[in-house]
């Protein structure tokens, strides 16, 4: 049974038991597709150490994950096994605040998927350029990013078992490269010095600059939490599988850099995206006059990008599914398939979106992204608190340490780092409007939306005050 007991007009219910007899996702499958929805691997981490320097991009990438992450998965890891709900967290902020806060929640989450969703095909291409310059002529490389949407959507189509067993497989053979340039630091040690490192200077973005986009490389805690329901035991699995995560994607930034800063490759090696193949040229050499990981990191790249994509299209295509379901969408966007349960209109719609998109050339704007993922995780953390206070009989698997005021404070640092980011896109432009205003614009736009959903939610109470019932 659902854990949100709502009125009987409302689909949730019926989708929620009809899962019962589906193919769930487990915990590592689970690790695996929230390991693709955060990070990708080492891949679009190069900026961090060139504009940084080594010594503050490696203790960047260590405190963030104290700092941003852990406040962020312990947030997740409570709410997500006290209301395992379809939607995630979009149902807790419309359990917690009510549904117009519900629906902004979802809107902020969708818009920015625009902007980010549009990135994975292109660094898919990008990658594939590389191993045949025949896609980087005319519209090839068009036709190649539509092929990661298509496939993608066809692999979520399939189920949401098959999207996770993909993203275990994808997570192990990407990670082969970089496991073999970290075994090959202690025989490689100084062999590749350039510079004595006293002397680098990071270039480029800055330090601050590091930080922004080391925020970006560690946002998306959220986004597994959309397929709640669709998880084996989520009140275990979610908190097992958030922690497990935030270990493995630290790990998999800090560890290669640490290991070719022992080989004494300069931090000014990683000048733009895609120079980790550069590197893995130089820590590899050639066998036979072939750059052997070079090409390795470059297949791998093509995987990280094809799998983040993947995994996160299985996640945003929850929301529609789950607004139609609670009377905010049209109906439509609820229908799922009869085999797997996938939501195949939402799947679909979305996919067609981010397909329209690909021949824009979108930038990765980070503070843009950074500031709309930021606003929707605000309100998750206040409702982390107004949950705590509204609800305190909610029945919860894990809890954020410290009681109420471990609930408030759990929030403060991710707050100070999104006011940072805040005040750094007054210095961006997005289609010759501020960066800033551009953001505002945006959220502006879901309350206007809102009001134009006026008729489908007639019915839909004022705010979501279910009754909590225990799991069958």
């Amino acid at each position: 049974m659902s854990y949100l007991s709502l009125p009987a007009q409302y689909p949730a219910q019926a989708i929620s038991s009809r899962k019962k007899r589906i193919a769930k996702l487990t915990l590592w499958p689970l690790v695996a597709a929230t390991f693709f929805m955060v990070s990708g691997g080492t891949y679009g981490t190069e900026e961090i150490v060139s504009g940084a320097g080594y010594g503050h991009g490696i203790l960047i990438l260590l405190f963030l994950p104290v700092l941003w992450c852990l406040p962020t998965a312990f947030m997740i890891g409570e709410l997500s096994s006290a209301l395992p709900a379809e939607g995630g967290y979009y149902a807790w902020v419309r359990r917690g605040l009510g549904n117009f806060w519900g629906f902004q929640e979802a809107w902020l989450s969708l818009a920015a998927s625009i902007f980010d969703m549009a990135i994975y095909p292109t660094l898919f291409v990008f990658y594939l350029k590389q191993m045949s310059p025949w896609f980087g002529v005319g519209n090839h490389g068009v036709l190649a990013g539509l092929f990661v949407v298509i496939t993608c959507a066809a692999l979520n189509l399939a189920g949401i078992r098959v999207v996770g067993i993909t993203s275990l497989w994808l997570f192990f053979l990407l990670s082969v490269p970089f496991a073999v340039i970290v075994l090959l630091a202690p025989v490689r040690a100084g062999a590749l010095a350039a510079a004595p490192h006293a002397t680098e200077v990071g270039a480029g973005l800055g330090l601050l600059g590091g930080v922004l986009v080391a925020m970006w490389n560690y946002m998306g805690w959220d986004n597994a939490s959309t397929i709640a329901q669709e998880v084996e035991r989520p009140q275990r699995t979610y908190p097992r599988a958030m922690i497990a995560a935030v270990i493995l994607v630290s790990l998999t930034y800090v560890l290669p850099f640490a290991a070719v800063y022992f080989m004494g490759v300069p931090a000014t090696a990683f000048a733009e995206d895609g120079s980790w193949a550069t590197v893995a040229g130089l820590v590899g050499g050639k066998v036979m006059g072939f750059e052997w990981l070079r090409f390795l990191v470059v297949l791998g790249g093509m995987m990280s990008a094809f799998g983040m994509f993947n995994a996160l299209v299985m996640s945003y295509s929850r929301l529609p599914l789950a607004m139609a379901s609670d009377g905010m969408l049209p109906k439509v966007f609820a229908k799922t398939s009869a085999r797997t349960q996938a939501p195949w209109v939402a799947i679909i719609a979305c996919a067609t979106c981010w397909a329209l998109c690909l021949g824009l050339g979108f930038k990765r704007l980070v503070t843009l992204d950074i500031m709309l993922y930021g606003a929707a995780l605000m309100l998750e953390f206040v409702t982390l608190v107004a949950l705590r206070i509204r609800e305190p009989q909610l029945k919860r698997g894990f809890r954020v340490p410290g009681g109420l005021a471990g609930a408030i404070l759990a929030g403060v640092f991710p707050l100070a780092l999104l006011m940072i980011a805040l005040v750094q896109s007054e210095s961006q432009s997005v289609l010759g409007i501020n960066g800033l205003l551009f953001g505002i614009v945006i959220i502006v736009a879901g309350f206007a939306l809102y009001a134009s959903t006026r008729r489908l939610r007639k019915r839909l109470p004022a705010d979501v005050t279910a009754e909590v019932v225990e799991p069958a």
